[in-house]
């Protein structure tokens, strides 16, 4: 079999990547993971390549996972039915007992393991260690679902001053130190925020914003923060996208240059988004 690919054509897209390279190294870029790149083991497997090679070159990546599908998983073993209310999981005292025990323990493990043995140096923490993500009940109807009120961000630059990468799993805790279960796009819109970060990565199961929902070539490929807002009158924001631009939103009033929601899906996407012309996904752009 031939290669896809000749030195000179290799070499050629190490050279166009170069100021891609020189934009991010030393920059922070927050990255939401969570959905079907999590589900599938060869696109987890990209995606943890994706990160290290930028670890390697130099950015400053911060890894916010979630881990719905292994919650359900669990919850289904132990004879529990999951139950969600406006797309937020209904969380008992049972239920933030599982949350804590899937995210801080099996998932984000995995993660730092997986990362390390790409040749990443990473450490995983939750939103409970050093306080990083303090919280309170959100809605009593939902139990131990927490509203972020507020993020102690040193626990991760330490990490990064130090060389690693972080890997956090979204569960908070108020100030008598109950756990609460934290929505991972909004974990990561506040530690974002938080770090000034250059760029927040949301990766979902859609291509990004679209002007039809039906159609995937219909995708918005940039907007500003100020024509972001207008989409929700458009009606082109609805449904399970509203929660993901208002976290998108939040991120860029709280401090992050740009957000980007995209596919998870399509293999190498973050490297296709911060390393090419053609990027991925749509582009929200602080103002």
């Amino acid at each position: 079999m031939t290669n896809e690919f000749s030195n000179a054509q290799r070499a050629q897209v190490l050279t166009q990547a170069l100021p891609y390279i020189k934009r991010y190294t030393g920059k922070i870029v927050v990255v939401k993971y969570g959905g079907n790149a999590m589900i599938d083991e060869s696109l987890k497997q990209q995606v943890m390549e994706d990160i290290v090679l930028l670890w390697l070159i130099g950015v400053k990546i911060v890894l916010v996972h979630g881990g719905g599908p292994e919650i359900n998983d669990l919850m289904a073993r132990l004879g529990k039915k999951p139950e969600f209310v406006d797309g937020l999981r209904v969380t008992d005292k049972e239920t933030v007992d599982i949350v804590q025990r899937v995210l801080a323990g099996k998932v984000n493990k995995t993660l730092v393991n997986m990362l390390e043995m790409k040749g990443g140096r990473a450490i995983g923490l939750s939103g409970m260690d050093g306080r990083l993500i303090e919280a309170k009940i959100k809605d009593e109807r939902l139990g131990y679902v927490g509203e972020v009120t507020s993020i102690n961000i040193n626990p991760v630059t330490d990490l990064l001053e130090k060389g690693y990468i972080p890997v956090i799993s979204t569960i908070g805790c108020d100030e008598q130190g109950a756990a609460y279960n934290i929505n991972g796009d909004t974990a990561a819109a506040c530690i974002a925020g938080a770090l000034g970060a250059e760029r927040l990565i949301m990766m979902t199961d859609v291509a990004g914003i679209l002007r039809d929902k039906d159609d995937p070539n219909s995708l918005i490929a940039e907007v500003t923060l100020k024509e972001a807002m207008g989409l929700y009158d458009s009606g082109i924001v609805s449904g399970g996208m509203i929660p993901k631009v208002d976290c998108c939103i939040r991120a860029i009033n709280e401090g992050v240059k740009n957000v980007v929601i995209m596919d998870g899906r399509v293999p190498h996407s973050i490297l296709m988004e911060l390393l090419t012309d053609e990027g991925a996904g749509t582009w929200i752009k602080g103002e």
